[in-house]
């Protein structure tokens, strides 16, 4: 991860792609919302949906999961240069989520991020806060799933002193 310092409101990232397949849809469904829609097919067919499509919290699970192996890469890449890699700390939450339109089987979703703010913190000296706008588009470029997640991200001064 880059030092809060070097972060510029902004950047943006693409993390990946994930195509989201009837299996997979109807796992993460009978596991974690199971919900008609998302369990089978001639239910969803009677539904608002009129397919089978998958929960708003796997279209978030996949953006977390790519979220986390892009990071990991980024901190490879600069420890395979020879530069210092800063923590990320926690996340004290998110806003605006937005679950714009349904993610069908079959649908490959595109994940993408925009550094939107930044400041230090206030109650953690060393410790700057960051809000990125994280998005997932369909095949057919329309928005999926909108969000802006927080966190904490270490300040080279942090490293400097430690």
């Amino acid at each position: 991860m880059k030092f809060f310092e070097d972060i510029a409101i902004g950047e943006r990232a693409e993390l990946g792609v994930h195509t989201f397949t009837a299996d997979d849809i109807k796992r993460f469904a009978r596991k974690y919302d199971p919900q008609p829609f998302h369990l089978d097919e001639a239910a969803a067919a009677r539904s608002h949906f009129g397919a089978l499509c998958a929960s708003g919290w796997h279209t978030a699970s996949v953006w977390m999961r790519l979220m986390v192996d892009h990071q990991r890469r980024e901190d490879e890449a600069r420890r395979g240069r020879g530069e210092a890699v800063a923590s990320l700390g926690p996340s004290p939450g998110f806003r605006e989520l937005k679950w714009l339109k349904p993610v069908y089987a079959g649908d490959t979703v595109t994940y993408s991020t925009e550094i939107v703010d930044k400041r230090a913190s206030n109650s953690r000296p060393g410790w700057g806060l960051m809000s990125i706008r994280n998005t997932g588009v369909n095949q057919k470029g329309e928005p999926v799933i909108s969000f802006v997640s927080v966190a904490f991200i270490e300040r080279r001064t942090a490293k400097a002193t430690a």
